[in-house]
């Protein structure tokens, strides 16, 4: 029976996730086995680096979180193989108590054997075992329940296959396991693969370390390894394997003295045969638990933030709210594990320096490292196997002292934000100076500043964890910069992603072979392999079914070439996460790629790259001249831009930068970043002839994507909305979808999103419109551009200064009896047939002084017909004209209006 103490240790027991302050950071280091430099695989490429395999299979231990169990944070690959690996960390664990060499009490060794079995139970869900189970891997934490550590060894190892030491401690390797022995799997002399282990072996590593708490001693300790084997698998012969360890070690009568259940809870776990031992799952519903289970509540994983799932269905407040507001309390220890440790990287923490100092990673001189060579008597030369090419089981302690006083000045209201105006009357904390300084700073910089970063994440965490409700908030933060720790969700919040995402995905059929597999194959070693990441095993296989996912559940669509760089970016920061990877990417096409992967996209792909080379000519007339004389036109270089949307030409970090931009803007923020590109090279591009420009883009120079972002915002400022409508982009969504940011956002509505009425532009045949250099806008945008009063129908006017200059001139090129007629106020009259002398030259008169006044300003063409005001734009542009555009109807679209003036006749 139990007594109080045990029933007062178990109703302290709450089964929550412990935060940090009851924890550290741990790292430890080990050696993957190197591959031959000589050997390619069956595909022609080099064999992927085992590390590289490891780095890949660790990432879905991220998501493994259990309060039986050490979070894992991260893995790092460094040089010769070598990786580390960084975790949750407790200094107390059960070795501890066996060091005090006198027996555990039952109610302890129960609830271990309890607690032990429920991480266990929880790893073989995910398909996972220890078998690296000994008392220094069964941590404790500061109220004495247990955190096993280590768990994902087996697992990114392959089971051993990728390392060349063996998974778990002889002496609580199952009998099953030693009779296999230790066989790497590429010894040529063994044909098939050793076995993988099963749950039941973790069982009976448990068995051994609990009676060697119920005797407070070690067994098997003092015997070599090979008699220690010998012994353990001699055990298949004995009827009571607990007894004869017992009475081998001379514990017989401590024993006998435990309790029924403990007694039988030991022989079930010591059961020799593995098909009569029972399972974790199996053990912790046996009749052994019966009083304890009690006390412990089933854990339930918190929801995520896309599911069907409600987020908030346990919120409980405690009895006493002054408890939520605690003097001198550790607010970082409250933040999740892997922000802690994203910020102690940023403070200036080095892993490698760590293991250095504790003398885990030894450098040696080169000429130490030299490898054995035999001369021919037999005599040896050189070095023996470097034993720190095993398995180093020590984990260090990451020290937080430096993170800490970095972050010593943050008061504490900087770690519970508000979200609403009065966030602004809040009093200023001491660093609130160096936070609006910092945030000036460029964009590198800003993400590299530890206190900058700590308030940009609590921020984003708290609205990610109230979207969709706070998802206009979640875009107006994301103008200023996303955090890199929360880009992946903060990208899926911009993309309006929500919904049962993971329900949808395994609905679709990722396994039936498809006729697009063989393609999906080719590409996937050519895309972004550069990545650890990408470029490992697990990367190909997510990235197989992603694609797959998104070309069954799109049968009018077809898989291109380029599709796979465009699930790069997703994938990569939604690795242990495919739904939410295939989510965004499904919402992201449609919004910038829409019917880009049609079978036939032939138009569609014309019809962009012709209002692309229109919108080149009007912010760069000059450069746009040059390169139709040369004939390098867009279709020669831009198809791989927009087609994979700048994936295929920049990596990843660029496209991380990029794309946070990209994704607040509309579909025709592309076209800006291209020309933002070309600009860069505008100097090399005007220098050069079609064949250098070829060779340029062949290999494209370095892109500042910092200064690529900022100017494609700036034209993207002074491109009239209308300027890029296309024919063939996404059609409207229905008026009651709330799906989408703040409509009236004139940065992130597309133009056919807005209400079409008699002053919308009209689609135009793709022959007609490649006969125009400059763009057309539409009648609407006309009227907001004019920014006079009376005129604007939809924004309220702003007003001007007698010294400020209209953002637009309207130029009518009617004879002046038509101009006199009627026209648009503030326009000026240039009649076309008296407006350019015979070199093209602009004919000097008041209207043409007015207009070259208004250089560099959007000038709109107006005429009759479309024809007439496009051939004169295109003179405009040989004159090196920016920003030069033609009205959408010619004047009769105007005319309803009754915005048109006549002068005053004259007295």
């Amino acid at each position: 029976m139990f007594d109080e103490a045990a029933l007062r240790l178990f109703e302290q027991y709450q089964h929550t996730m412990f935060p940090l302050k009851d924890a550290q950071l741990g790292a430890f280091t080990f050696f993957a086995s190197a591959l031959p430099h000589d050997v390619c695989g069956s595909n022609g490429l080099p064999l992927t680096p085992n590390s590289i395999k490891i780095l890949g299979r660790f990432q879905i231990l991220k998501t493994i979180t259990h309060p039986r169990l050490c979070q894992y944070v991260d893995i790092t690959r460094g040089k010769h193989e070598r990786l580390v690996v960084v975790a949750e960390h407790h200094e107390s664990s059960v070795e501890n108590l066996q060091k005090q060499r006198k027996p555990v009490s039952h109610v302890k060794v129960l609830q271990i054997a309890y607690e032990v079995l429920e991480g266990l139970e929880y790893m073989n869900r995910h398909g996972m075992v220890h078998r690296a189970l000994g008392p220094r891997n069964i941590l404790m934490d500061q109220k004495g329940h247990i955190r096993l550590a280590k768990f994902g060894l087996y697992h990114m190892t392959d089971h051993g296959a990728d390392v060349d030491f063996p998974i778990g401690y002889p002496s609580y390797l199952a009998p099953e396991v030693i009779a296999q022995g230790f066989v790497h799997p590429t010894d040529p002399t063994r044909s098939e693969k050793p076995l993988p282990s099963g749950p039941k072996t973790d069982v009976w590593s448990l068995g051994v370390i609990l009676i060697e708490l119920c005797v407070g001693r070690r067994l098997l300790q003092s015997i070599e390894i090979s008699e220690r084997l010998k012994f353990i698998l001699n055990l298949g012969c004995m009827d009571d394997i607990v007894t004869v360890l017992a009475e081998e070690h001379g514990c017989l009568e401590l024993v006998k003295e435990l309790p029924e259940n403990v007694l039988a809870l030991l022989r079930k776990c010591l059961t020799f045969l593995p098909s009569k031992r029972l399972t974790p799952a199996e053990l912790l519903r046996d009749s052994v638990f019966d009083e304890i289970s009690s006390f412990y509540k089933p854990y339930q994983k918190p929801a995520s933030l896309f599911s069907s799932s409600l987020r908030c269905a346990n919120l409980t407040l405690p009895e006493d709210i002054r408890e939520l507001c605690k003097e001198e309390e550790d607010y970082l220890a409250e933040r999740s594990v892997d922000e802690v440790y994203y910020l102690w990287c940023l403070a200036g923490g080095d892993l490698e320096k760590e293991l250095t100092n504790k003398g885990i990673i030894q450098s040696k001189p080169p000429i130490c490292t030299l490898p054995n060579f035999l001369l021919e008597d037999g005599e040896v030369f050189g070095q023996g196997k470097d034993r720190s090419f095993l398995l180093d089981d020590t984990t260090v302690t990451l020290s937080l002292c430096q993170l800490k006083n970095r972050l010593k000045d943050v008061a504490g209201e900087a770690y519970y934000p508000l979200l609403e105006d009065e966030q602004s009357n809040l009093p200023q904390s001491n660093s609130s100076n160096e936070l609006s300084t910092a945030a000036t700073l460029p964009l590198i910089i800003r993400e590299r500043d530890t206190e900058y970063q700590l308030h940009r994440i609590i921020l984003f965490d708290r609205l990610l964890k109230a979207y969709p409700y706070k998802k206009n908030q979640v875009w107006k933060e994301a103008r200023v910069d996303v955090p890199p720790l929360l880009r992946g969700l903060a990208w899926a919040a911009l993309l309006v992603v929500e919904g049962d995402i993971q329900a949808k995905y395994d609905a679709t059929d990722k396994d039936t072979p498809i006729p697009t597999d063989r393609q999906i194959e080719v590409d996937i070693p050519r895309c972004h392999q550069y990545d650890e990441l990408l470029s490992s095993p697990q990367g190909h296989v997510k990235f197989r079914r992603v694609l797959k996912a998104w070309v069954v559940s799109h049968p009018d669509l077809v898989y291109w070439q380029g599709l796979d760089s465009l699930c790069a970016p997703f994938l990569y920061l939604n690795f242990n996460n495919e739904a939410l990877a295939y989510a965004c990417m499904s919402a992201f096409i449609p919004k910038y790629l829409y019917n880009f992967f049609l079978k036939d996209n032939s138009h569609v792909i014309q019809e962009y790259l012709t209002v692309f080379s229109q919108i080149i000519t009007f912010h760069d007339p000059e450069l746009s001249n040059h390169l139709n004389e040369i004939g390098f036109i867009p279709d020669l270089y831009a198809i791989p831009w927009f087609l994979t949307m700048f994936t295929h030409v920049f990596p990843l970090h660029k496209i991380f930068h990029l794309w946070d931009t990209l994704l607040l803007g509309n579909s025709s923020f592309p076209f800006c970043i291209g020309v933002a590109i070309l600009q860069q090279l505008r100097d090399r591009l005007l220098a050069n002839g079609f064949n250098e420009c070829i060779l340029l883009f062949s290999d494209l120079p370095e892109i500042d994507i910092e200064r690529c972002v900022r100017e494609s915002i700036n034209l993207f400022c002074w491109t009239p909305k209308s300027a890029t409508y296309r024919q063939h982009a996404q059609p409207p969504r229905p008026a009651n979808d709330n799906n989408g940011f703040n409509k009236t956002s004139y940065y992130s509505t597309d133009y056919q999103e807005l209400p079409k009425t008699d002053l919308s532009r009209e689609p135009v045949r793709l022959s007609e419109l490649k006969a125009e250099v400059s763009p057309r806008i539409s009648a609407e945008d006309l009227i907001d551009l004019c920014e006079l009063t009376g005129l604007s129908h939809s924004k309220t006017p702003t007003k001007r200064t007698k010294s400020s200059k209209p953002k637009i001139l309207v130029v009518d090129i009617r004879s002046g009896e038509d101009f006199n007629r009627g026209h648009i106020s503030g326009s000026i009259n240039i009649p076309y047939s008296t407006a350019f002398g015979p070199e093209g030259e602009l004919v000097q008169c008041g209207a043409t002084t007015t207009l070259q006044s208004f250089k560099g300003r959007v000038i709109v063409v107006v005429s009759h017909t479309v024809k007439s005001a496009a051939i004169f734009a295109e003179h405009l542009v040989k004159v090196s004209y920016p920003r030069v555009c033609i009205l959408d109807g010619g004047i009769n679209k105007m005319k309803p209006t009754g915005l048109l003036t006549v002068p005053s006749p004259q007295i």
